[in-house]
């Protein structure tokens, strides 16, 4: 019964990137010594979790320096059993344009149902693909906090991996429009999103034209991807953007294929750029007004001069600074700091690493450390961080099992908004008995992550030795009594493990 009891009790100096010319962000931190408590509780917030390595590092470099290193994160191998795992990918391998084939160019599906279903399978192919590209940075990257960002943006940005041929698409949006500016400008990032083909299938961009105007792109982009709910634009100003918008689309035809049939006063202003397209012929010519402002540009180029407005807006500024501050400080971040954030936000016309400088250097951020509650994504990576460090396993398969449990499938998330970030989405009871199980998987059972086949024998023991490592020892000192008493009472090593991953201290990062 006592131990029945306890298991209740449980369940709660860098270069810049290549081609970057922008001055080095760096972070003016408290110089006085850390201990390895408060060093692990920076890395399970920057980071995708604590180990003994990245503890080791983060000691030798000191936090300043450590920190200077996150916000301008240098190209970095990952280790060679990961990164062949990643090389040996379609998604790294083959051009977007190659690996999108699109149903329309089936031939009728009666007499081609197998190649549809051929096809289907590949497209399920491609999206794990992405999903396990990222689960392998997120554990393995040096740059921990470009890959929190990463995954930040990819949900702030978010598109749905069932909806038409995205899941073709999903690694080259990862990689090619958010990976790239996930601490660059944000009106870069912007760009990025809507010029790329997933979010204009996403939010059917795609069938917008003059004369038959689809608002969904336009809605969101004011809405979820910058000014915000309440930021101060109008349903004339969604209408407005959304012509904007006509023409701005995607074409399946091959790269060496010739033009539409542009009318001759409009042929200049075709673009394609691979599965991106701008048809004048599905534009709207006509004068419009965003913001109060009239547009002055012609064209696409009518889009840039939206974005840039947007981007620019004080609405944008104080919207995106809030929802980082969310995901790293606080459900509900405290007002100044949101401000300070803010003014960082737009005194660096968007600069992304900037503006989480301002919130790193904040004492509400040090103060929250350990207190944010992990979602899914966070949990399970954080787990087999500090369970095996960087030993690299050789099939994620189990974790995004996992993961999908939880309810938190990679870039599953059915609306444009993103899975929530606040700890009232994912601290249920039934959340923490599927934690619970989870727990136990990684400490009891975890070398179902290093073997390629499910049928093939665990090695021996099958359980990561988690009591010797120097992080858990660290961490030690600052578990509760509640668990501290269930760690004392575990009657094996499995147990043990169990107990730990599952107790209220890591739920929290």
């Amino acid at each position: 019964m006592a131990l029945a009891a306890c298991v209740l009790a449980l369940l709660a100096a860098c270069a810049g990137a290549p081609g970057d010319r922008r001055p080095l962000v760096s972070v003016s931190l408290p110089s006085a010594p850390m201990n390895e408590a408060a060093r692990l509780r920076w890395l399970d917030r920057v980071g995708w979790g604590a180990n003994a390595s990245s503890e080791a590092q983060l000691a030798r470099r000191g936090l300043s320096l450590w920190m200077r290193d996150q916000l301008n994160p240098r190209s970095a191998p990952l280790p060679p059993a990961a990164q062949a795992q990643i090389d040996a990918m379609a998604i790294s391998r083959t051009p977007l344009d190659q690996l999108v084939t699109g149903l329309d160019a089936l031939p009728d599906e009666d007499q081609k149902k197998a190649a549809r279903q051929a096809y289907q399978r590949r497209l399920n192919e491609l999206a794990r693909e992405a999903q396990q590209r990222f689960v392998l940075r997120a554990l393995y990257s040096p740059n921990q906090l470009q890959e929190q960002m990463t995954w930040f943006w990819m949900n702030h940005f978010n598109v749905n991996l069932r909806k038409d041929n995205i899941r073709a698409m999903l690694g080259d949006y990862e990689e090619n429009a958010i990976r790239p500016h996930a601490l660059g400008r944000f009106r870069d990032l912007l760009g990025a999103t809507l010029h790329h083909p997933a979010m204009l299938r996403y939010l059917d961009n795609a069938q917008n034209a003059a004369n038959r105007i689809n608002e969904n792109h336009a809605r969101e982009l004011m809405e979820l991807h910058t000014m915000g709910v309440g930021g101060g634009y109008s349903q004339a100003d969604v209408q407005e953007l959304a012509r904007v918008l006509t023409g701005v689309g995607v074409s399946y035809q091959p790269l060496d294929a010739p033009p539409p049939n542009v009318r001759p006063a409009l042929r200049a202003d075709y673009v394609r750029r691979g599965l991106f397209e701008f048809n004048p012929n599905r534009h709207d010519y006509g004068p419009k007004t965003l913001l109060g402002q009239p547009i002055q540009s012609r064209g696409l180029a009518e889009a840039d001069e939206a974005l840039d407005r947007l981007a620019r807006a004080p609405a944008t500024a104080r919207f995106v600074s809030r929802k980082l501050a969310v995901y790293f400080v606080s459900d509900e971040p405290p007002q100044a700091l949101v401000e300070r954030m803010a003014a960082a936000f737009t005194r660096s016309d968007g600069d992304i690493a900037v503006t989480l400088k301002a919130m790193f250097e904040s004492p509400e951020f040090a103060a929250s450390l350990g207190r944010k509650f992990r979602d899914p994504v966070h949990y399970v990576i954080a787990g087999v961080r500090l369970a095996y460090d960087e030993r690299v396993v050789s099939n994620v398969g189990p974790m995004l099992g996992w993961i999908n449990r939880m309810g938190q499938q990679l870039y599953g998330h059915e609306t444009p908004d993103g899975y929530p970030l606040n700890e009232a989405a994912w601290a249920s009871a039934g959340q923490m008995n599927t934690r619970f199980e989870i727990a136990r998987a990684i400490g009891a059972n975890g070398a179902v992550l290093f073997r390629t086949d499910d049928k093939a024998p665990l090695e021996k023991p099958a359980f990561p030795p988690l009591a010797d490592s120097h992080a858990v020892r660290a961490m030690q000192a600052g578990l509760g009594a509640d668990t501290r008493e269930a760690l004392a009472q575990a009657r094996n090593p499995q147990e043990w493990n169990t107990f730990l991953l599952a107790s209220p201290e890591l739920m929290r990062r």
